[in-house]
């Protein structure tokens, strides 16, 4: 999933609502660096176990209770970036799939199977189970629960599911995820849009053969080969039910009608948001979450160090304030973590992102694969990891696929930047004389954060000494996805990173490199349209071994960075976050992949 506000990082999908298991790792945070790294290979592990599909039982609400929790108050949200889309269709990125968990709900969701948020089942969540199927995949069953509401009192029905999925199809959706629309479609990349595409909004709809829905209650989904993971894919933000009596299309990206336990009171973008409750939601029909506070309060612009700042200040409204996707920023987290005080106020976890440089292949200078070797070798991961907190925060990546997905393999590093992270020099300028490119202009896209700006100016310095010529072009936060996922930009390299979406490299890899994916918001940033690429996802994607498909989606993996040049890794993923002595419910949630909003309450 993006990460965008997803994490200090701009990126792509969120952990997307299911995005990997991602593990926590040490609650504490004190211990030596050789321990936290030993930790986190053991949570990596733990997080390849799948996530098991629950019954009608475990799906039935009310969620259970919070320890200590009691209802009133107003919780702070100090957040860095507004929110660029409010409409599920159009989510993917990690801050705005966070703000999803109490706002809206889907026909499944994940449920917290224990309390510090490392277990977790799909659950059904407007339907009544995870999904039935009686022919392995093809066909899903889904039956809505009783008594679901959208915040207006009106009831939630099948129409609006089947809605739901037909205004996918539409030219302005474009940011959200496509595996279910492929899914339906039965094909890969864009091509998925002919099948409705003006999606349902000129009187077309799509086949009863496809989406069936007999009665209010009923939906049916049918695919020409089996989607084992649909109950997955259902679970994700960006798959959130739609009103159809009020969608306004575009418009709806602002001001969407809600579902979830809180409503949107008053949104000034880039300014502040305010959430109430909504008392058309009934936590008999919610097994996932609570609606403890009475009101929360975002408030935008709140770069990591000041957010940090305010709520180690812990007076006033800062006891009661947190954050939803700022980490503690680079200059505290190493006293964050290891001050004993702060022990009950932290909370740290592995997330399932992968960072990479991008290298825009759409531009003619950078189809030269001698040239991208060059900026391979060139660049220098040291200030990227440095930016963010070091190896407390994060670590050198050697591929593209995250230690918490199954086929990783931490051997792999053909570039050399586990060994030598701040980069080759020498070996770039031969490769760059080799090309007979040096002094070739460079256009580095960088998101305009404190982080941003730090590590894109000591890369361009990387790049420079191997000999380009690097101009830096500062791209605003909230817009930095929209930005560099258009397919004419003016940038040749930028940082991105994402996390599976569930755990399976298939999350990771066809939505980032199969070319036929390319399209204005698409999350294949590189433009990366390499026919044996697109070939081995097809095949890929038929395997149903998990095991053997894992080695498949690795081979893929290897090869778009050894041999295509495409996408250069930086790093994997670790968060640590903090919360005003106040705030109660505290819990690193492995699949949002941050604090779980839907627990928390004021002490």
């Amino acid at each position: 999933m993006g990460k965008g506000g997803r994490h200090a990082y701009a990126a792509v999908s969120l952990l997307a609502a299911g995005a990997l298991v991602l593990t926590g790792c040490s609650e504490g945070g004190s211990e030596g660096t050789g321990d936290k790294n030993k930790q986190d290979q053991e949570n990596a592990q733990r997080q390849q176990a799948g996530i098991e599909f629950g019954d009608e039982k475990a799906s039935t609400g009310p969620a259970a209770e919070v320890a200590g929790a009691k209802p009133g108050g107003t919780i702070t949200v100090m957040q860095r970036d507004s929110f660029a889309h409010l409409d599920p269709g159009q989510i993917y990125v990690s801050d705005e799939m966070a703000l999803s968990q109490l706002i809206h709900r889907g026909l499944t969701g994940y449920k917290a199977t224990s309390d510090d948020g490392k277990e977790h089942e799909v659950v059904g969540d407007l339907a009544t189970d995870s999904g039935t199927t009686e022919d392995g995949g093809k066909t899903w069953k889904y039956t809505l629960k009783d008594g679901i509401k959208w915040a207006d009192g009106s009831p939630i029905t099948a129409k609006d599911v089947r809605h739901t999925f037909e205004r996918l199809f539409a030219p302005f959706i474009s940011n959200g995820p496509t595996f279910i629309q492929q899914w339906l479609a039965d094909t890969p990349g864009t091509a998925y849009r002919k099948l409705l595409k003006d999606g349902p909004y000129k009187g077309k709809h799509l086949p009863d053969s496809i989406i069936e829905t007999p009665d209010d209650k009923t939906i049916l989904f049918k695919f020409k080969t089996a989607k084992p993971d649909l109950p997955y894919a259902l679970a994700m933000a960006g798959y959130s039910i739609v009103s159809e009596a009020n969608d306004t299309k575009q418009k709806y990206d602002k001001e969407p009608m809600t579902a979830g336990p809180y409503k949107i009171e008053e949104f000034k973008s880039g300014k502040s948001m305010k959430l109430v409750k909504n008392t058309n939601w009934d936590p008999k029909t919610d097994p996932i979450r609570h609606q403890y506070v009475d009101t929360f309060n975002f408030q935008f612009n709140k770069q990591y160090e000041d957010s940090t700042k305010a709520i180690l200040d812990d007076s006033g409204a800062n006891a009661t304030a947190i954050s939803f996707s700022n980490q503690v920023d680079a200059g505290n987290l190493s006293k964050v973590l290891r001050d004993k005080s702060l022990d009950k106020r932290r909370v740290s976890g592995y997330q399932p992102y992968v960072g990479q440089i991008n290298v825009n292949l759409s531009h003619k200078e950078m189809q030269d694969k001698t040239v991208r070797e060059a900026i391979a070798y060139a660049l220098p991961i040291t200030p990227f990891v440095r930016a963010y907190g070091g190896n407390d925060a994060m670590e050198v990546a050697g591929g593209l696929i995250s230690p918490t997905v199954t086929g990783y393999d931490p051997s792999f590093d053909p570039f050399g930047k586990k060994k030598k992270p701040a980069g080759d020099p020498e070996k770039a300028k031969a490769l760059l004389e080799k090309a007979g490119k040096t002094g070739l202009k460079l256009t580095f896209g960088y998101i305009n954060t404190p982080e941003g700006q730090q590590y894109s100016t000591a890369m361009a310095a990387g790049l420079e000494k191997a000999g380009f010529d690097v101009q830096r072009q500062e791209i605003p936060a909230e817009t930095y996805y929209d930005q560099i996922s258009k397919v004419d930009n003016n940038f040749d390299i930028y940082h991105t990173a994402w996390g599976a979406d569930w755990p399976s490299a298939s999350t990771v890899i066809p939505p980032l490199y199969d070319g036929r994916q390319i399209q204005d918001g698409a999350a294949n940033y590189s433009h990366i349209d390499d026919p044996k690429v697109n070939a081995d996802i097809d095949k890929a994607s038929t395997i149903t071994d998990p095991v053997k498909a894992a080695e498949a989606w690795n081979a893929i993996n290897e090869y778009i960075v050894k041999d295509v040049v495409s996408n250069i890794p930086t790093a994997y993923y670790k968060q640590t976050q903090i919360a005003g002595s106040k705030i109660g419910g505290l819990v690193y949630d492995d699949v949002i992949g941050g604090v779980d909003p839907r627990r928390l309450f004021v002490k």
